[in-house]
C-alpha cells in the first residue's frame, strides 16, 4: 500500500476517541481503584498523574511520531526507520503481545458478556456472597460456556475490523466511547447518592501519606504504564492511520486525560458503593465478578430495580471498555498480516480473528478443564499474562525509549512534534531528555519489580 492510499483517520476527534478507546479497558475499572486503594488513596493518584506526565505520555508520543512518520503498522515501523537493523524486532515483539494479549483477554472479555447476561435476567437477585463465588467458580470452570462468550466477543470486534479505519474503527469509537463516559457519569450519581457513600469517597480522595514508599511510586509508574497501553504497538499502528495536521502532543495529553479520568471515575462507582456496604474491594477477576455483583444487591437491598438497572449498565459498561482495547489490538496485528504480507484486510482479520479463538480456547479450559496442567507453576492463562504484561510491554516500552531518545534521527523527531515546522517545538527538548535519560531507568525499575525482584 503506497502511502498517498493508506487510510486514515476522517476527523480529530476520531484520532482522539480511538486512541483513548486503545487505552481504556479492564484495567481503568479494576486495576486503578485497587491500586488507589492499596497505596494511600489520593496520595497515590498524584503519584500516579506525575508518572503519566513523567514516563507516560513522551513513550506515548514516541510511538505516536514511529507510527505516522512511518505510515506503517508497528510491525513494519522499524523497518522503515532503521532498514536493515535489529530494531524490526521491536515492532514484531509488539505484534507478537498484541496477539497474545487479544487471545486471553477475550477470555475475560467474553465473561462480561455472561454478566450481561445474568444481570438482564436478574440472576444477581437473592444471592449470598457465598452463592457469587461459586456462581463465578462454576461459570469460569464451564468447559463450553466461556468458550461461547469469548467467541462472540471476538466474532465483535472481527465485524468492526473488517470494516476498516474510519468506517470500522473511527466510527465504533465515535459510539462507543461517548456511551461509556454516559454510563460511568450515571453509575457515579448512582453510587455517591448511596447511604454511607462519603466513606469511600473520603478514601479515594483523603492523601494517605503514610503509605507511600518505594513500592508505591513503582506501583504508579507500572499503572501509569500499562493503563495507557504502551509498549504493545496499539498506539504506533494508530498513529499510521493519523493524518500530517494532527498535533501529536495535544493528542497524547487528551488521551491521558481520559484515560485517567475514566480510571478515576472508576474509583467513583466501586469505593463509595463497596463501603456503603462494609465491603472493602480487592484485586482481579474477584473484584469485578464476585465481590461487585454483591455489592450491588446489598447497596440497592431497599431498591431491587435499582440493584438491576446499575448491575446491567455496570456490566455494559464493561463489555463497552473491554471492546474498545481488543479492537486496538486486533488491529495491530491484523495491519502487519495486511501490509507486510499482502494479504486482504479480511483474510487478514480472519486469520487473526481464528488464531486468537483456538489460544483462547485454551486459556479458557486452563481456569478449569485443563487447570491440572502447567508450566512453571502457571496454567494457559496465567502464563500468556506473565509473559506479556510482565516482560513483554515493559521490554517493548524500554526499547521504544531508547530507540527514539538515542537511535532515531532527531530531526525526525522534532518534524514530527512540531508537524514540520508549523508548531512550536517546546516540548522537544523535554521529551529527549526524558526518553534518553529518565524512562529507560524508570522502566527497568518497573521491569525488575514486576518480575518480583525487588519484593
Amino acid at each position: 500500500m503506497t502511502k498517498n492510499k493508506r487510510a486514515n483517520f476522517g476527523s480529530k476527534l476520531g484520532v482522539i476517541l480511538a486512541s483513548a478507546g486503545s487505552a481504556v479497558g479492564l484495567g481503568n475499572i479494576w486495576r486503578f481503584p485497587y491500586e488507589t486503594g492499596n497505596h494511600g488513596g489520593a496520595a497515590f493518584i498524584l503519584i500516579y498523574l506525575g508518572c503519566i506526565i513523567l514516563l507516560g505520555l513522551p513513550i506515548m508520543i514516541s510511538e505516536f511520531l514511529i507510527g505516522r512518520h512511518s505510515q506503517k503498522s508497528t510491525g513494519g515501523a522499524y523497518s522503515v526507520l532503521a532498514p536493515g537493523t535489529q530494531w524490526k524486532w521491536v515492532g514484531r515483539m509488539g505484534v507478537l503481545a498484541g496477539f497474545l494479549i487479544l487471545s486471553y483477554y477475550s477470555v475475560v472479555a467474553g465473561w462480561t458478556l455472561e454478566y450481561i447476561f445474568e444481570a438482564v435476567t436478574n440472576s444477581f437477585s437473592g444471592k449470598s456472597a457465598n452463592d457469587f463465588i461459586d456462581s463465578f467458580n462454576s461459570f469460569s470452570g464451564n468447559p463450553w460456556k466461556p468458550l461461547i462468550w469469548l467467541v462472540l466477543f471476538l466474532l465483535a470486534t472481527h465485524f468492526i475490523i473488517v470494516k476498516g479505519v474510519e468506517k470500522g474503527i473511527e466510527k465504533s469509537s465515535k459510539i462507543m466511547m461517548p456511551a461509556l463516559f454516559i454510563l460511568i457519569i450515571i453509575l457515579v450519581g448512582c453510587s455517591v447518592s448511596l447511604p454511607g457513600a462519603e466513606k469511600g469517597i473520603e478514601f479515594l480522595l483523603k492523601p494517605d501519606f503514610s503509605k507511600v514508599n518505594g513500592e508505591v511510586f513503582l506501583g504508579a509508574m507500572g499503572q501509569a504504564f500499562f493503563s495507557l497501553s504502551l509498549g504493545m504497538g496499539c498506539l504506533s499502528t494508530y498513529a499510521s492511520y493519523f493524518g500530517k495536521n494532527t498535533n501529536l502532543t495535544k493528542t497524547a495529553f487528551s488521551v491521558g486525560i481520559i484515560d485517567t479520568i475514566v480510571a478515576i471515575m472508576a474509583g467513583f462507582i466501586i469505593f463509595p458503593a463497596a463501603f456503603s456496604v462494609g465491603i472493602q474491594p480487592d484485586a482481579g477477576p474477584s473484584l469485578i465478578f464476585i465481590t461487585l455483583p454483591n455489592v450491588f444487591q446489598q447497596a440497592f437491598s431497599g431498591a431491587p430495580v435499582l440493584a438491576y438497572i446499575f448491575s446491567v449498565m455496570f456490566y455494559v459498561l464493561l463489555a463497552v471498555a473491554a471492546l474498545t482495547s481488543t479492537i486496538s489490538m486486533h488491529e495491530v496485528v491484523t495491519a502487519y498480516l495486511h501490509e507486510e504480507f499482502k494479504l486482504t484486510r479480511g483474510r487478514a482479520a480472519t486469520l487473526v480473528t481464528s488464531g486468537c479463538i483456538f489460544l483462547g480456547i485454551f486459556c479458557s479450559l486452563s481456569m478449569g478443564a485443563t487447570k491440572e496442567y502447567t508450566l512453571f507453576g502457571l496454567n494457559t492463562f496465567d502464563l500468556f499474562d506473565f509473559v506479556t504484561a510482565k516482560i513483554m510491554l515493559p521490554l517493548g516500552g524500554l526499547l521504544i525509549s531508547i530507540f527514539t531518545g538515542w537511535y532515531l534521527d532527531k530531526k525526525i523527531v522534532k518534524s514530527e512534534i512540531t508537524n514540520n515546522g508549523q508548531l512550536k517545538g517546546s516540548i522537544y527538548v523535554y521529551l529527549i531528555f526524558i526518553l534518553k535519560y529518565i524512562a529507560p531507568v524508570a522502566i527497568s525499575f518497573i521491569f525488575i519489580n514486576e518480575l518480583g525482584f525487588l519484593k
